[in-house]
């Protein structure tokens, strides 16, 4: 695979996951391409992509952190087992972006 399709693959991947994760009405989504920090990693031979993401909603109050991991899962499904092989995620509310400032770590 070229640097440029690699390239070019990652952006797509990126596009799909904004848009399934657009079911959850986020109000700030950010998704952070890490594969070539893990170059090599079987992982990545495999051509599953290292994400983070940061995805702020409404829809996560009153929910814990394993469900809204879940609701995450949901709307990636098949990304999950194919395209994608590592995700960091930051699920937060408003307000919990308010008092701590949160940010893609």
């Amino acid at each position: 695979m070229t640097a440029k399709h690699a390239g070019s693959t990652a952006c797509n991947v990126e596009t799909i996951i904004r848009q399934r994760l657009g079911v959850l009405d986020p109000i700030r989504l950010e998704v952070i391409d890490d594969s070539a920090r893990h170059a090599g990693h079987a992982g990545a031979k495999s051509g599953g992509g290292h994400y983070r993401l940061l995805i702020v909603a409404a829809t996560f109050a009153g929910q814990a952190r394993l469900a809204r991991h879940r609701l995450i899962h949901a709307a990636l499904g098949d990304l999950l087992q194919t395209r994608i092989h590592a995700l960091s995620i930051q699920a937060l509310t408003a307000a919990e972006v308010a008092s701590t400032a949160a940010t893609v770590s």
